[in-house]
């Protein structure tokens, strides 16, 4: 049947730390979770199916070495991992950015995997497999949206366990909901608690606004 992709295209990555690199994305239709504050509803059912390598081959025509995999939730379908060892295989640099509620090791650990794990302030914070916390690799990163104090505190108890496992220089990104909180006041709680995290602004939105698709 193939993959179901929702839209496909290319333009300066916004998020985590390969933020502001030209980059191929491949958006997949379909997500378990509804997130209150959730930017791509337009992804949960709309989409046509596409083959693996029909896929690769649109990726092609860009020319850019760092594509994301990303959704909806990329992991609920059943080909994304053929999708990510065939661009591995090709010597693309793969992003997979994921809810935080699948096992991380279906993509298996060539690729970069972005671990967007739920606040409560998302209203899905129940469904987090913790046990991703145990399945990182240096060459992944986590990320934690963040709508509020209650959202920071979650998440300031969170990288305490993330930097037991993974160590200090291991990236997590804190980002503020859009509109919501504020970037100045996450930040003030940040430095205020002297924690280690990388506050991460939504650079796609700075760019081409904050409701553009496809960009």
């Amino acid at each position: 049947m193939g993959i179901k992709v929702n839209e496909l295209f290319y333009s300066i990555q916004g998020e985590s730390t390969f933020a502001g690199l030209p980059c191929v994305f491949v958006r997949l239709s379909g997500c378990n979770l509804r997130c209150r504050w959730c930017d791509t509803r337009y992804a949960y059912e709309h989409g046509q199916f596409l083959s693996v390598d029909a896929i690769i081959d649109a990726v092609g025509g860009y020319r850019c070495s760092l594509v994301e995999i990303t959704g909806g939730e990329p992991l609920l379908q059943d080909e994304t991992p053929l999708l990510v060892e065939k661009l591995i295989a090709l010597q693309y640099t793969v992003l997979v950015e994921t809810n935080g509620s699948r096992d991380i090791d279906l993509v298996g650990r060539r690729c970069h995997r972005i671990v967007d794990f739920k606040c409560p302030g998302s209203g899905m914070h129940q469904y987090n497999d913790l046990g991703n916390i145990e399945r990182l690799t240096p060459g992944d990163e986590v990320k934690f949206v963040i709508a509020n104090r209650e959202d920071y505190m979650f998440s300031r108890s969170l990288v305490v366990a993330i930097r037991k496992r993974m160590g200090n220089t291991f990236p997590v990104l804190f980002s503020p909901v859009t509109p919501g909180l504020s970037a100045r006041e996450l930040a003030k709680w940040i430095l205020r608690d002297r924690l280690n995290v990388r506050l991460q602004l939504q650079l796609h939105k700075i760019i081409w606004g904050v409701d553009a698709k496809g960009v």
